[in-house]
């Protein structure tokens, strides 16, 4: 369990290194282009480790909280998809979205073989690293170089749900030990 743990956390900084990485390519922080690209990749990870941990838990407060993941996570690329077509915007990939995914896929096959508690408290360790980087990369990179207001009025308005997340999250994580 403990090597699990260590290896989804390492994989975990990987995607924290990524997102933080949008704020230093050298050429003054992403474009909004990219910002759209990121969010949309942040939120479809969030949403497909949702759909695996309601496909192994079986622990109702963990499968309540994939449910919010998926709902809200959801939710916010739609809203997401919707600005970037009225905006005209096509989301551009980066080597950012590119390291999140990447991350996540190593991340979700660590996942995938773990069961029953073992996979909770990991998934349910994930999900509280993964809101802490998002928070700090949309705090840090993303708000702070879009250039569209609605588009940084958008990041500005899912903030307080990420950290909502990040505290239900961090409370499960307590009574899952």
């Amino acid at each position: 369990m403990t090597r699990t743990m260590s290896t989804i956390a390492g994989i975990v900084c990987l995607l924290t290194a990524g997102i933080a990485g949008a704020a230093g390519d050298g050429k003054g922080g992403p474009s909004d282009a990219q910002i759209a690209h990121i969010a949309v990749t942040a939120n479809q990870i969030d949403v497909d480790a949702g759909n695996l941990a309601l496909t192994r838990t079986q622990n109702p407060e963990v499968k309540k909280f994939a449910e919010l993941m998926v709902k809200d996570h959801g939710a916010v690329n739609q809203q997401a998809g919707a600005l970037a077509a009225k905006l005209k915007l096509t989301p551009e990939d980066n080597d950012t979205s590119k390291a999140l995914k990447k991350g996540a896929d190593e991340a979700t096959a660590k996942l995938k073989a773990l069961s029953g508690a073992e996979f909770d408290k990991a998934y349910v360790a994930n999900e509280v690293a993964y809101h802490k980087a998002v928070l700090d990369a949309v705090d840090k990179a993303l708000i702070p170089n879009a250039k569209n207001g609605q588009l940084k009025k958008l990041l500005e308005g899912v903030r307080p749900v990420i950290a909502a997340h990040l505290a239900h999250a961090e409370g499960m994580q307590k009574t899952l030990k």
